[in-house]
C-alpha cells in the first residue's frame, strides 16, 4: 500500500483443507500432502514459524439467501466467487448517497481479501451455532448495543473517543483474539522460542506474546486491549486461553462484525497446522454477559513467500484529524444554513 494509513478510515474462515467436512480436530498432521509430517522447532515444538495470511472471500457470518445451507457445490463456489469479486467495487461517493455508502466508497484495488473462498466450500465462517450466525445478545447487551449506537449517530465525531477503536489505532479485527480477516493487510508472521509463541500482526503492527510455561493469568485488575493469553500444547494443536480483555462495550471485531464484547469475553483459540502452507485456525467467543450462548469462528491461514511490513498506523494519524476537521465542517455548514 503506498498510504498504510489510509485504512484508520475506511471502515470490513478461510479453511485449506482436504475434506468438506474437515476441522482442526479431525485433520491429520500426516496429511494429504505426499504423508506430510508435521516438523519441529529445536525444543520440540510443532513448527507453526512463518509468514502467513487468512484473507478470504467467504463471509462471515451466512447470507440470509443460503438458509441452512452449510457447503457450497464445486460449480455454486465458483459462481459466487465470481459473485464476490464484481461487487468488490463500491461506488464512488455522492452527494445523494448515505453516509454509511460513502464511508465505504473504496474500490478493489484497496482490498486484499483473496480471490478464493474456503477449500471446504463452507458459506459461512461462523461455524457454531451451526446455521453460520452470531448468537443474539442478551436483553441487557443488546439495549446498551443500540444506545451506543443512537449515541453515535448523535455525536459521530465530537472527540476522537467517539470513533472506532480501529479509526484510532488501537485495536483492528485481525488482531484479535479472535483473529478476523480484515479487507487489507491479512498478514501475520509466527516466530516460536522456547517457553513462548508470538504472533506479530501487520494491522495494526502488534506483538501477541503467548506464554507456553503454565503460569496463571495476570490479577482482574490489570486489563489489555488484546486480552492476556495463556498458551499450552494439545498434541499438535495450539490452543490459546484469552481473558482480562480491556473491551469497555467496544466493538473489538474490526470491520468483520459489529458486534460487542465486555470485562467478561474469553477467548479460546487453536491453531494446527495441516499441511506445508495451512494453519486451521479456530476461536471460541464466550461473553455470558454479551451473547446468549458462545460462538466458533474457523478460518485457515495460508504461508506467504514475502516479508511483514510495518503498518504504521498510530493515535494522533492523519485520517483521524481528518474525520475530526469533516465533523466540524458539517456542523459550521449546517449552522450557517439554519440561519
Amino acid at each position: 500500500m503506498t498510504d498504510r494509513c489510509f485504512a484508520a478510515i475506511i471502515t470490513v474462515s478461510i479453511v485449506l483443507s482436504t475434506s468438506p467436512a474437515a476441522t482442526a480436530q479431525t485433520l491429520s498432521p500426516a496429511s494429504a500432502a505426499g504423508g506430510w509430517v508435521q516438523p519441529r522447532t529445536p525444543d520440540g515444538q510443532p513448527d507453526l514459524g512463518g509468514v502467513w495470511t487468512n484473507g478470504t472471500l467467504t463471509p462471515f457470518e451466512r447470507p440470509a439467501a443460503l438458509g441452512s445451507k452449510q457447503f457450497f457445490t464445486e460449480e455454486e463456489a465458483a459462481a459466487y466467487v465470481r459473485q464476490r469479486i464484481d461487487g468488490t467495487d463500491a461506488p464512488p461517493p455522492s452527494a445523494s448517497a448515505p453516509k454509511e455508502v460513502n464511508d465505504r466508497a473504496y474500490a478493489r484495488i484497496w482490498q486484499d481479501k483473496g480471490n478464493t473462498l474456503v477449500a471446504t466450500r463452507r458459506t459461512s465462517q461462523v461455524i457454531d451455532p451451526p446455521n453460520g450466525k452470531v448468537p443474539p445478545m442478551t436483553p441487557e447487551a443488546q439495549a446498551k448495543f443500540e444506545a451506543s449506537h443512537a449515541y453515535f449517530k448523535r455525536h459521530p465525531a465530537d472527540g476522537p473517543e467517539d470513533r472506532s477503536m480501529w479509526e484510532r489505532c488501537i485495536l483492528f479485527g485481525g488482531e484479535g483474539p479472535p483473529m478476523l480477516n480484515e479487507p487489507i493487510n491479512n498478514n501475520y508472521q509466527i516466530v516460536q522460542t522456547p517457553g513462548y509463541v508470538t504472533i506479530f500482526v501487520e494491522m495494526n503492527h502488534q506483538a501477541r506474546i503467548i506464554p507456553l510455561d503454565g503460569r496463571p493469568h495476570s490479577p482482574q485488575n490489570m486489563r489489555f486491549w488484546s486480552g492476556d493469553p495463556r498458551g499450552h500444547w494439545e498434541g499438535n494443536t495450539l490452543v490459546v486461553e484469552s481473558t482480562n480483555f480491556r473491551s469497555n462495550g467496544k466493538n473489538r471485531f474490526g470491520t468483520t462484525y459489529d458486534g460487542m464484547t465486555d470485562d467478561n469475553l474469553r477467548v479460546v483459540e487453536r491453531f494446527t497446522r495441516t499441511d506445508p502452507a495451512t494453519i486451521m485456525y479456530q476461536a471460541t467467543i464466550v461473553d455470558p454477559t454479551v451473547y446468549t450462548k458462545p460462538w466458533t469462528v474457523e478460518l485457515s491461514m495460508r504461508e506467504r513467500s514475502t516479508v511483514l511490513y510495518e503498518y504504521a498506523c498510530h493515535e494522533g494519524n492523519y485520517g483521524l484529524s481528518g474525520i475530526l476537521a469533516g465533523a466540524r465542517a458539517g456542523e459550521k455548514a449546517a449552522a450557517e444554513k439554519s440561519k
